[in-house]
């Protein structure tokens, strides 16, 4: 064989050595990633890597804090080009369901409120053991011959002329109208309404009417009576028409004139008919609901105790007028009596 041919043959070439050195350098390189894996186990974060670790991250901390200071106009721009480049029917797409959410938001939200109004309406119903049927406001009418509101329920609903109307935080008025599909409302605030009332906490008798300011009076409290400002006025249940013990109002003011038998008490009513949509019809009262005998000998009696005061202050020139008042009131039950059977008509 020639001597160039047994050169050639036993002599390494370029590419095996390539090929070794490569090896070589990977098993190198998987013997110090086993050997600093197995010491980052054993030692954890107190071992020297951790040192290299920490040392190496305080050294690389402002130039990594720099890159993201660079980097965070280019994102910001990288976003609103992302947007610029948006197509036409993403963005039509999305303004439409933007405008759906609005929508069904605002539903949500009316029948969230609606919910919580008739809530109300059945937390006074059960409170009082009301018999009633529920109604809902569809037209007001405010004017100088009077204030009213027509409901959207009548005669062909059982409802009749008489009936008392409330709503969840009491009563407004009082049904003066009854068609087969339709009622008018007559409110309390109407110069012509009259409800018997009395002062929550003294039980003082009295009456509470309308006025053309649309201001309400409690009438008929003796001035020996003790009325204060923030005293709760239910109804009284005298007369038959009103369920006893229902919110009335407030009083705001208690004025007594030198020689006025009765005081003068200005009420702010609970309820304003403006501010409901849904109503409370009180179709008919059980035995508990009225005035009981009780009731109508002590309005008696505060009215007898009022037409004294003012007979002996006056001398007697007024006394008769009012005794007479009295034994009417003896013969009709009260004056209260009286004026809840004229506002209902009967």
């Amino acid at each position: 064989m020639p001597l160039s041919t047994r050169g050639r043959q036993a002599g390494p070439t370029i590419g095996n050595n390539r090929k070794g050195g490569s090896g070589r350098t990977l098993v190198a390189c998987l013997l110090v990633s086993l050997a600093l894996f197995t010491v980052s186990c054993r030692f954890g974060d107190e071992g020297p890597l951790a040192a290299v670790r920490g040392a190496f991250q305080t050294v690389t901390l402002p130039v990594r804090y720099l890159g993201a200071t660079v980097a965070a106009p280019f994102q910001g721009l990288g976003n609103i080009v992302t947007n610029l480049t948006a197509d036409q029917a993403t963005l039509s797409e999305l303004r439409a369901e933007n405008e759906e959410l609005k929508a069904r938001n605002v539903e949500l939200e009316e029948a969230a409120q609606s919910a919580e109004r008739l809530q109300g309406l059945l937390d006074l119903r059960d409170a009082n053991n009301l018999q009633s049927t529920a109604a809902r406001i569809i037209s007001g009418s405010g004017d100088s011959w009077g204030t009213t509101v027509t409901i959207d329920k009548g005669t062909s609903s059982g409802l009749s002329v008489g009936m008392p109307v409330a709503t969840s935080t009491g009563v407004i008025g009082q049904i003066v109208e009854c068609g087969p599909a339709t009622s008018t409302v007559r409110l309390v605030t109407d110069d012509n309404s009259s409800v018997s009332a009395m002062i929550q906490s003294s039980r003082a008798q009295g009456m509470l009417v309308g006025t053309v300011t649309g201001q309400l009076e409690l009438t008929l409290i003796g001035a020996d009576q003790t009325v204060s400002q923030g005293d709760v006025v239910v109804t009284s249940g005298l007369g038959g028409v009103f369920p006893k013990g229902l919110p009335l109002g407030e009083v705001t003011s208690v004025e007594s004139s030198p020689g006025a038998a009765y005081l003068t008490i200005v009420v702010e009513p609970f309820a304003h008919a403006e501010n409901y949509e849904e109503v409370l019809v009180i179709t008919s009262l059980t035995e508990e609901q009225r005035a009981t005998a009780e009731d109508i000998a002590a309005a008696d009696a505060q009215d007898s105790s009022s037409v004294a005061s003012q007979g002996s202050s006056d001398e007697g020139e007024d006394g008769s007028g009012a005794d007479g008042q009295s034994g009417d009131e003896g013969q009709d039950g009260s004056a209260q009596d009286g004026a809840d059977a004229g506002t209902t008509g009967e």
